[in-house]
């Protein structure tokens, strides 16, 4: 129910910044108004006592949160991690007791020393294929 009223939340936010931010009255009685359009579209035409303000933002930021909402999240951040990398750091965590763990601690510990050199040999392959991608 949170995530869902939080999903509400970002998808009616552009309405509200789309909404005259603020409107100034001055000694002639017209009203400012601030919107933001998107690409090719065209600045509404207000009333002759309006003042319109457009600001104009390319067509790919027409559904995108607006930048000073949107956050920057680390790359171990447990918010912005993915369902299958907690996993993978539980399943790390957990290891040493658990049986195929190649540790002499936990019930048949010893099982897991052919398991513990494969997932070794491949983390150093990929490392190994990411730097030889790297090179130009």
């Amino acid at each position: 129910m949170h995530r869902l009223r939080f999903a509400l939340a970002l998808a009616v936010a552009p309405l509200f910044l789309a909404l005259p931010a603020h409107a100034e009255e001055d000694a002639s009685s017209s009203r400012t108004i601030n919107v933001t359009v998107y690409g090719n579209d065209a600045c509404p035409q207000g009333a002759p006592d309006e003042i319109v303000v457009c600001a104009r933002q390319p067509e790919t930021e027409r559904y995108r949160i607006p930048k000073k909402l949107r956050g920057k999240r680390k790359k171990d951040d447990a918010a912005g991690a993915s369902w299958a990398s907690r996993v993978e750091g539980l399943e790390e965590a957990s290891r040493p007791m658990r049986p195929g763990s190649c540790s002499a601690s936990g019930s048949f510990g010893q099982t897991g020393c052919v398991q513990s050199m494969l997932r070794q040999w491949f983390a150093e392959k990929r490392q190994k294929n990411a730097e030889e991608d790297a090179i130009p």
